[in-house]
């Protein structure tokens, strides 16, 4: 049985994260797979210079349960608390056991329990949605919500229109169900349309990412800017109260016009997609655990998430740290 509070929040209580250790830069993947492209090719048009790829047999689980020991460590709390770990990844190491019930068992988490949720890039914003309702509903008073993905394993490498854009690694936050105040989770936003699903998706025959790039990216500025508007107003909040913008790191572009249409100048929009390239659902919490262990984020800062993904899928929060 359980029982909800309208004054429990669930605070972002730490950040973790984690990347494999090989890198590739663009000339090195140029050269390695054999594109007819080049550096100043892909950062003109994308901002991304490198990205980090796994290791032979590493799976998500792996990444995510490095990225969930950061976390905690940062919070403070021990495994023992934990009563929910949510991973969102679109990479899973098997259809099942889930890649979260893998975490779990990686940590030595003895209690609760664990899932996957999968909707490509927004995953990470769909899962703090999930485990934020759930800690308020009185469901659990700590949870892990990890993006991992290992998407090096589902690229076509002879296209170089999409196999340059992805990056390896894994992201965490870990959530605390607190009561009253004003830090944590304010409101969670999301959207999905299947009749886009065609654009940016997985191609069931070849079994690698296949992509649109001119149709995601008019989709990107229009929802984005749209879901942005909606959790502004939902909270009665102007732009000009946000004191970070936490994207998904996809394209260069995209991050700076949803950076402008906030208003905020280029140090208040945090940018990791130079050197993580698009992580997918592990790009927002590896952003947030940069931007929290280098002291920009601090206690008390607005900080506004958004993410589009393959689905379509779309999504913002807005958290107070």
């Amino acid at each position: 049985m359980t029982s909800s509070s309208p004054d429990i929040r669930a605070v972002i209580a730490g950040t973790g994260g984690y990347l494999p250790e090989e890198v590739l830069d663009n000339e090195a993947i140029a050269a390695r797979y054999n594109l007819d492209t080049s550096d100043a090719w892909i950062v003109e048009r994308t901002g991304i210079r490198r990205r980090h790829l796994a290791a032979p047999g590493q799976m998500a689980s792996d990444m995510a349960a490095e990225a969930a020991r950061a976390a905690l460590a940062q919070a403070g709390i021990d495994v023992s608390e934990v009563d929910a770990i949510i991973v969102a990844t679109a990479t899973p190491d098997s259809a099942f056991p889930s890649t979260a019930a893998r975490v779990q068992a990686k940590l030595g988490v003895k209690k609760g329990f664990a899932f996957d949720i999968s909707v490509a890039c927004t995953g990470f914003v769909y899962a703090l949605s999930v485990a934020n309702a759930m800690l308020k509903a009185g469901q659990g008073r700590c949870a892990l919500v990890i993006g991992a993905e290992v998407f090096s394993r589902i690229l076509d490498w002879t296209d170089r229109g999409t196999c340059v854009l992805f990056g390896d690694g894994a992201g965490a936050v870990v959530l605390k169900a607190e009561q009253g105040g004003e830090r944590g989770v304010l409101s969670t936003h999301l959207h999905a349309d299947g009749t886009h699903g065609d654009i940016l998706n997985v191609d069931e025959v070849a079994g690698v990412v296949r992509m649109t790039g001119r149709e995601v990216f008019r989709h990107a500025v229009s929802k984005l800017a749209s879901v942005v508007d909606e959790a502004l107003e939902a909270n009665a909040l102007d732009k000009s109260d946000v004191k970070w913008l936490v994207p998904h790191q996809a394209n260069r572009r995209i991050i700076e016009a949803m950076g402008r249409k906030l208003g905020l100048p280029a140090e208040q929009v945090v940018m990791t997609v130079d050197r993580h390239a698009n992580t997918s659902a592990a790009s927002i919490p590896l952003a947030l655990a940069e931007a929290t262990r280098d002291g920009r984020i601090q206690k008390g800062d607005l900080v506004l998430m958004e993410a589009i993904g393959g689905g379509l899928t779309w999504g913002a929060a807005l958290a107070r740290f």
